[in-house]
């Protein structure tokens, strides 16, 4: 598994409650590994994937099949690329009777994060030593065994796969230390190399929170469209809100600060300078989606959006909202905050840290079916 740099005890703790059999084997920052409980086959192991381990920390979740070093290669890269062609093949080989083996249909490359997001402006990405070592693989990619990955475009890294293709993985856990893995494509982040989208701050962008909210917006799959009406709140200085305006949807920021020009001038925003507590609740009565990423306490977030939404005038759909993690032992109260959050009405809820989260996480709360 890859996770953000720091979460790491947070994931292990995440593992250990949630599936004790599984042991902790090995870890670098970013970079953890646990061993099975018992032998599985390939199918089994295919359907463990993030969603079915319910893990919030995990960034991505990858089946090992070995590993090229340095020490095994004698620091050739060539050598390592060949040798990293001669696990796949021996998997290949292993497995080339089991129907659920249907092939590989994509290439996956990426490093560990290298520190925390934010640590010196870093943002989890592909790097261009990743792209560099895919190019590098499809090159030598033996068209004999894997010929689907022989047709990919070795100069793009960042293309998504498509659901329930097999996928090949290449982890960098250190220039001279590659792990080889696989997955099955499952949901939006497996998609992608080491489960990252590759968004691009747009030049426009009024803050960070447009990465967030973006990245939420297509994990949650809220049908967040033309006319919907939607609360941001914190909304200041305005990327949450561009996010949902971009989509067509009517946005009430909600902010004691100013909000950026761009924002404030368009159409469908409004906004109620103030904080949330001071405002008069008829101004929510026909919203239906609320979001909000509050550098507050998460005791404060949650209050704040409970007594809005359990308010018997206001019929809220769906919540979007980031819970701050000042200290990584706050981990342990998400399990309770998420039963606090059902309680509300919520049937569908999930929580992840998120790429472009920093030391917080997402939590997309859903009623569904919905009725008005």
């Amino acid at each position: 598994m890859t996770c953000q740099v720091g979460a790491e005890n947070a994931l292990k703790s995440e593992m250990a409650r949630r599936h004790p059999d599984f042991h902790f084997s090995f870890s670098r920052p970013g970079f953890l590994t646990f061993k099975l409980p018992e032998p599985l086959t390939l199918r089994q192991k295919l359907q463990l994937d993030i969603p079915t381990l319910r893990t919030i920390f995990a960034r991505t979740c990858v089946h090992s099949i070995g590993k090229v070093s340095e020490k095994t290669r004698s620091g050739n890269r060539g050598e390592m690329i060949i040798g990293f062609w001669e696990s796949v093949r021996e998997f290949i080989q292993e497995h080339s009777t089991d129907p659920d083996f249907t092939g590989f249909r994509r290439l996956h490359v990426w490093e560990r994060d290298v520190c925390a997001p934010g640590t010196r402006g870093f943002e989890p990405g592909l790097t261009l030593t990743a792209r560099n070592l895919y190019t590098d693989l499809l090159a030598a990619c033996p068209a004999s065994f894997v010929p689907e990955l022989a047709n990919l475009n070795p100069f793009r890294a960042d293309l998504p796969g498509q659901k329930d293709e097999i996928c090949l993985d290449c982890v960098l856990v250190a220039p001279d230390d590659w792990w080889i893995g696989y997955h099955r494509i499952n949901d939006l982040h497996s998609r992608y190399a080491g489960g990252m989208i590759p968004l691009v701050l747009p030049f426009d962008a009024s803050s960070r929170a447009w990465l967030k909210f973006e990245e939420g917006l297509r994990w949650s799959e809220f049908p967040i469209e033309i006319g919907s009406r939607c609360v941001d709140i914190g909304s200041s200085p305005g990327g949450g809100s561009q996010v949902l305006l971009a989509r067509g949807a009517e946005v009430v920021g909600v902010d004691p600060a100013q909000m950026d020009p761009v924002v404030s001038a368009h159409p469908n925003f409004t906004w109620l300078c103030g904080k949330i507590n001071q405002l008069k609740r008829r101004n929510f009565r026909k919203s239906r989606w609320f979001l909000t990423d509050m550098n507050v306490a998460p005791s404060y977030t949650l209050d704040a959006l409970e007594e809005l939404v359990t308010r018997p005038d206001i019929s809220a759909r769906g919540l979007l909202f980031t819970l701050k993690l000042f200290e990584w032992k706050l981990a342990a109260d998400l399990p309770e905050h998420i039963r606090r959050i059902k309680g509300w009405g919520f049937n569908h809820v999930k929580v992840r840290q998120l790429q472009f989260n920093r030391q917080e996480v997402m939590v997309a709360a859903l009623k569904k079916p919905f009725r008005k």
